[in-house]
């Protein structure tokens, strides 16, 4: 379990996160609460690095809960990723856009993400988002997020991927899409209108990839 003893990320705060699961070990990375990434001066510019690493044989679950971005927000967030070519991956990173529920949106942020995940050496799934200015704006158009206030990002890298492909794809609403990138992987992105929404969407896949063993913080 994952705290964040300051309560939030605020302008020009750096973290840095490494963890390594052994051979054959089973390591669940989740967090106490979603993360807030607050407002702050467009120079401070906070930091947030992850580097995970997963040896032969071993199972690595990272789950935190949702990010939530705040109006005027500055954040620059890395997640690198490390597998040994038998090694099992599951990463969910839900991001919310400002609080539905208090009225909030987001009229100047900047956000930079990256996702880096090699395999036995080699470049498996690499992902990026920005996002500068008005995000509001921005997610309101069509090609974009048509009006969506949360998504997420699941990957799956597993002997059985395959096996989950249908089964996900009957619980995915028509703003969600998965699909299989090669014998062992499963991509899914999903948009929801906000962060209860995209939970609903989310507990019942990662359940199911999880088989059962979902960390209790993600209950509704």
């Amino acid at each position: 379990m994952l705290l964040n003893t300051a309560g939030g990320i605020t302008g020009g705060d750096r973290f840095t996160i490494s963890a390594w699961a052994g051979s054959k070990a089973e390591l669940t990375l989740t967090t106490q609460a979603a993360e807030r990434a607050y407002r702050a001066q467009p120079e401070e510019i906070s930091e947030v690095e992850t580097h995970l690493f997963a040896e032969s044989g071993a199972r690595l679950n990272w789950l935190p809960q949702e990010t939530i971005l705040f109006n005027r927000c500055a954040l620059r967030r890395s997640l690198r990723i490390n597998l040994a070519r038998d090694a099992h991956l599951l990463l969910v990173e839900p991001l919310i856009f400002g609080r539905a529920a208090m009225g909030e949106t987001l009229r100047a942020v900047q956000f930079s993400d990256r996702v880096r995940i090699w395999r036995n050496g080699k470049p498996l799934h690499l992902d990026g988002i920005d996002l500068s200015g008005d995000a509001s704006e921005l997610m309101s158009r069509p090609a974009t997020g048509a009006g969506a206030g949360a998504m997420a990002l699941i990957v799956y890298h597993a002997p059985d991927a395959s096996v989950h492909l249908d089964a996900i794809r009957s619980k995915l609403p028509p703003t969600g899409g998965v699909s299989l990138k090669a014998d062992e992987l499963l991509v899914l992105r999903v948009l929801a209108p906000d962060s209860f929404f995209l939970r609903c969407t989310l507990l019942p896949i990662l359940d199911r990839l999880t088989k059962g063993r979902l960390p209790t913080v993600w209950s509704l």
